[in-house]
């Protein structure tokens, strides 16, 4: 293929309303116009959370809600086809809609009857709402010249039978998703591909979580070997901290894959977790721009910087619990009861965040996010119940009034003093240290304090690592 090819995803809000739609179609035209491309789309913004809540109401046997949250939907996408489309396209288009809605309704009150939602239905279900947007935009597309196709992800993507949060299997997704994309590319007809879903590899339905969306792009930009992943969003980038809680919080122009991994892991919200690993193994460059501003620069996300220095960011985390767990007496293996505590996490598919532990006492602590705790601790009970029942193991402690703040930056490797630098920030607002953990890696620096000092820890750190905007001289303003 001559032409470099450019995978761009535009988010729930970028496709949430006719005119995102609209500004959506005329970024992948001027995008092909140089480049070949492939597009990857969310639902538009709230459809999915209307979705799973029509589904929850069904499980519950509430028919009318049920019914209100179907009519809410169809009229959504039918006013958004009214606004796009010519009137000589919408009745066609019109007949789509309803028929994939039918779909989902004839699974939802199948779920009525059952009175239970199973998995496997949920991620059946749900997909109708990228399927919608998917139709929309390409039959946009089509209707102002640009050929396009809509293609669900299911047949693109393979993973397992995780419902609900499958996870990709990458041979079989580069070979299906090369046969079925890569003919349409060549043809000049550019795939709108909907995210947040796949299929097993006997194409049963599957969901790839939340933040699934931003997850399918890379997945397809790596399948079809892209030479750059585009993700658009709300947001002008990435920026040194959260601007709600640092008014001069900037965007980065560049930033590693590890530096943006590190910072989505640790509370960013810009992309998910999962989001880069596709495309950092083969080193396929990515964009973080905003649709609703396409002139800002936005964020390049590379394998390498040169010359990267100290901080670049802070991010935080604060729905955590930090949960304590210690040994009676010293001569127990804290080795061991560390491994076993961590079994039990990994049955109960909770991402410990922080570990960090004490030498003599045999006491460690798990910090993990606060809405998890319930499934681990019951683990945990399960898992050390002798040693709880006999007094071995002391009563498990929970502590929910506490944040996780976290200094990332490729510049902080081998840099003398830098964790110095970061706790005398924190501690010089009288801010208490509960727990603290840095990789072997260097590139994170990550620290437990409370909850209502979190967002004053945050601000301390970024000033002290002259993170923010350079504000003009007085001669400069009066220019």
């Amino acid at each position: 293929m001559s032409k470099q090819l450019i995978v761009m995803k535009f988010g729930g809000t970028s496709v949430g309303s006719p005119e995102c739609i609209s500004r959506a179609a005329e970024l992948i035209t001027a995008a092909a116009a140089h480049s070949s491309v492939a597009v990857v789309v969310s639902a538009m913004s709230k459809v999915t959370d209307t979705l799973l809540e029509t589904l929850q109401r069904a499980e519950q046997g509430d028919e009318e809600g049920l019914e209100a949250r179907l009519r809410t939907l169809a009229q959504r996408h039918h006013e958004v086809c009214r606004v796009l489309l010519p009137a000589g396209r919408c009745a066609e288009v019109d007949a789509r809609i309803d028929e994939l809605l039918g779909q989902f309704a004839r699974i939802a009150r199948g779920i009525l009857m059952l009175g239970e939602r199973p998995p496997r239905s949920i991620d059946d279900a749900v997909a109708a709402g990228e399927k919608l947007s998917a139709l929309l935009l390409s039959e946009l597309l089509n209707v102002r010249g640009t050929p396009a196709e809509a293609v669900s992800g299911a047949e693109v993507i393979v993973t397992d039978d995780v419902f609900g949060n499958a996870s990709p299997l990458m041979e079989e997704t580069n070979v299906r998703a090369c046969e079925r994309l890569l003919p349409l590319i060549e043809a000049g007809r550019i795939p709108i591909i909907t995210g947040f879903n796949g299929s097993t590899a006997d194409r049963r339905p599957t969901t790839l979580g939340r933040g699934g969306s931003d997850f399918s792009a890379s997945l397809v930009a790596a399948a079809i070997e892209a030479t750059e992943l585009w993700i658009w969003t709300d947001v002008d980038g990435i920026l040194t901290g959260d601007p709600r809680l640092i008014p001069d919080a900037r965007v980065l122009p560049e930033v590693t894959f590890e530096e943006a991994a590190e910072l989505a892991y640790n509370g960013a919200k810009v992309l998910h977790p999962r989001t880069l690993a596709p495309v950092i193994e083969k080193e396929i460059p990515v964009w973080i721009k905003n649709s609703f501003d396409p002139a800002k620069p936005g964020t390049r996300i590379v394998p390498k910087l040169e010359g990267a220095c100290g901080v670049r960011a802070i991010t935080s985390l604060p729905h955590v619990s930090l949960i304590s767990i210690e040994a009676v007496s010293a001569s127990m293996s804290g080795a061991q009861l560390m491994a076993r505590a961590l079994q039990a996490a990994a049955r109960a598919n909770v991402e410990v965040l922080l570990l960090t532990r004490s030498s003599f006492r045999q006491n460690f602590c798990m910090l993990v996010r606060t809405q998890e705790v319930d499934e681990l601790m019951e683990n945990l009970r399960s898992e050390l119940a002798l040693e709880l029942a006999h007094g071995y193991v002391h009563p498990i402690r929970i502590d929910h009034s506490v944040g996780l703040l976290a200094a990332v930056g490729e510049g902080m490797r081998g840099t003398p003093g830098m964790a110095g630098r970061l706790f005398n920030a924190i501690s010089g607002r009288n801010i208490n240290i509960i727990a603290i953990a840095q990789g072997s890696s260097e590139l994170t620096i990550a620290v437990v304090v409370k909850q209502d000092a979190l967002e004053e820890a945050v601000r301390a750190i970024h000033a002290s690592c002259g993170l923010g905007q350079v504000q003009p001289t007085p001669v400069q303003a009066a220019r």
